[in-house]
């Protein structure tokens, strides 16, 4: 069949960059409902299209086609329905990647119910703080990993808040709803809803909360254009083709969820792969992916960090046709090496929460092993200067967004119920990313870091991805975090914290190893004149690296 992509954007076969930029567009149709538009109208037009692929540790499997889907999204709006939750209300799926997952938001959408997604590693007070500041109805968790149990304490704690808690698990469990026993009965049939309780483009349909890499997780608000946003994501960084199987690393409570696991790749007539697993496990990641016959990939340069270390002469790459990369810099080591064994260039691309993905090593490029790429079409991207002028070519400056013209589908509608941050971050017509990059003289954007991350050293501006990037091209460093430590002298000096391969220890010689190495792959300058040892990095629950979580504790040693 043909794609549904072709009848919101041009269909057209770009030959480059340059004529991409400049034709392609996306057609925003009224009243725009992913549910109702994209998959319930495949279910019309090819009932049997393979939707989801699933499997776990467990060696159980389900293949979901788009009638599947529309059925069990459709008994699902009716559960929610009889639940009492209406147009606007607030839902936290915490669901890790059970398919379960996906019957859910495509209800909530069809409801028109504010989907809040939430990864299964939050804690009582991480729930307690996230349904008083969202105002959270109702909750569908795993029975896992001690979830129900949490969610049990921030029940006791929550005041004037009559949670509603279903539970996806085969058994029951007072004081919840059986999620599973409870759809099938309800009925398999569920009409678009009309006048007043039907959607609009601009209404709230999906609440992230943020990484708190830095503070408290943000609110991130999406509406129901946000989907057509990733076509870019799915269809010309991804690369997914029609009839194809992206697989996207990430559980449903992270944002990337939904950049590689239903919207752009459903439009763009892929179906999805999703390993529902227990733990992270390289080799049996590599196992799954290579048994169902992945085309297309995307993960962050962490996950690839750990793939390069297997043996992947043992698996079968025959149908890998692309992979790509975002979540944090990639490290040029990570590319060389997945390019060796592979013989595919990852495409690094950037965006964030409250973004798609807008700058990008699209296929036409030749990708420059480190560089974000250049920008997506629709987003006006420039690099900004502390007084607020724009750079020239070779300058650092903060990555803005102009919105002076438009919002381009998939930029975030604001912080929600947050006016305040949402005016600090974008205000005067530009979105303000609090990325800090450069511009080479061909146009390819080149990551420094977070502008509360580089390190001011003896005049030096000195941004930790390229330390990072030094450090970990070092045979013994799997992972590394650069940050600022205080100096009397110096004002800060570069610090590296760094976990070891399993075939290194940890010593005074090994440390002067790593900074001789830097010294040579990087300017001297750099080098980190303080290194750590640790067994692992703090990282927040979306799997980044919390910097801050390191430099606050280097601050409190030298107080003391």
């Amino acid at each position: 069949m043909t794609t549904l992509l072709y009848s919101f954007v041009p269909e057209i076969e770009y030959e480059s960059y340059q004529e991409f930029i400049e034709k392609f567009e996306i057609k925003v149709p009224e009243n725009f409902n992913f549910a109702y538009d994209i998959v319930d109208k495949y279910a019309e037009i090819s009932p049997d299209k393979t939707a989801l692929v699933w499997c776990n540790d467990y060696d159980k499997e389900r293949i979901i086609s788009f009638k599947e889907l529309k059925e069990y999204s459709d008994k699902t709006a009716n559960f929610f329905k009889n639940c009492g939750i209406k147009k606007g209300d607030k839902v936290m799926l915490t669901l890790k990647s059970r398919y379960e997952f996906w019957f859910c938001i495509l209800a909530l959408h069809k409801l028109g119910a504010i989907t809040i997604p939430a990864t299964h590693m939050l804690k009582t007070r991480d729930i307690v703080y996230r349904v008083e500041s969202a105002g959270i109805k109702m909750v569908v968790c795993i029975a896992e990993d001690g979830v129900p149990e949490y969610f049990d304490e921030a029940d006791e704690q929550l005041k004037d808040v009559n949670l509603i808690k279903a539970l996806v698990g085969d058994d029951e469990r007072p004081n919840w709803i059986n999620f599973r026993s409870e759809i099938e009965k309800a009925s398999p049939e569920f009409e678009r809803p009309t006048g007043d309780q039907k959607t609009g483009n601009n209404e709230s349909m999906l609440v992230y909360f943020s990484s708190g890499t830095t503070g408290l997780p943000k609110m991130v608000e999406h509406d129901y254009i946000y989907p057509l946003g990733h076509i870019i994501t799915a269809k010309y960084w991804q690369n997914v083709k029609e009839e194809g199987l992206h697989y996207t690393v990430a559980d449903t409570g992270w944002a990337k969820a939904m950049w590689g696991q239903i919207y752009g790749q459903w439009i763009a007539g892929s179906a999805v792969f999703v390993y529902d697993y227990e733990r992270f496990d390289a080799a049996r990641m590599l196992e799954k992916a290579s048994k169902y016959g992945v085309t297309t990939f995307c993960a962050p340069p962490t996950i690839y960090r750990f793939l390069i270390k297997e043996d992947l002469s043992k698996y079968d790459f025959s149908t890998l046709q692309y992979a790509v990369t975002a979540g944090e810099p990639l490290n040029p080591e990570v590319y060389n090496k997945f390019y060796e064994f592979t013989g595919l260039r990852l495409m690094e691309g950037f965006g964030q929460t409250e973004l798609v993905v807008c700058i990008v090593n699209f296929p036409w490029m030749k990708p420059r092993p480190g560089s974000m790429g250049k920008p997506s079409p629709g987003y006006n991207i420039k690099l900004m200067d502390k007084d607020g002028n724009i750079c020239d070519v070779g300058e650092e400056g903060e990555i803005v967004i102009e919105t002076s013209r438009q919002k381009p589908p998939g930029l975030f509608n604001g912080y929600y119920r947050d006016p305040e941050k949402t005016a600090e971050v974008w205000h005067d017509d530009y979105y303000h990313t609090g990325d800090t990059a450069w511009m080479d003289e061909d146009g390819y954007y080149w990551f420094i870091g977070r502008n509360d991350e580089i390190i001011k050293s003896s005049g030096y501006r000195i941004g930790p991805f390229e330390v990072e990037s030094a450090v970990i091209s070092h045979p013994a460093v799997l992972e590394c975090a650069i940050t600022g430590v205080p100096h009397p002298v110096r004002g800060q000096v570069v610090k590296a914290t760094v976990v070891l391969t399993k075939d290194y220890v940890a010593s005074e010689e090994l440390k002067l190893e790593i900074q001789n190495h830097v010294k040579k792959v990087t300017a001297p300058y750099k080098y980190p004149r303080v290194i750590e040892f640790v067994d692992e990095l703090p990282k927040t629950i979306s799997g980044k690296i919390r910097r801050i979580e390191i430099r606050s504790k280097d601050q409190e040693k030298t107080a003391e």
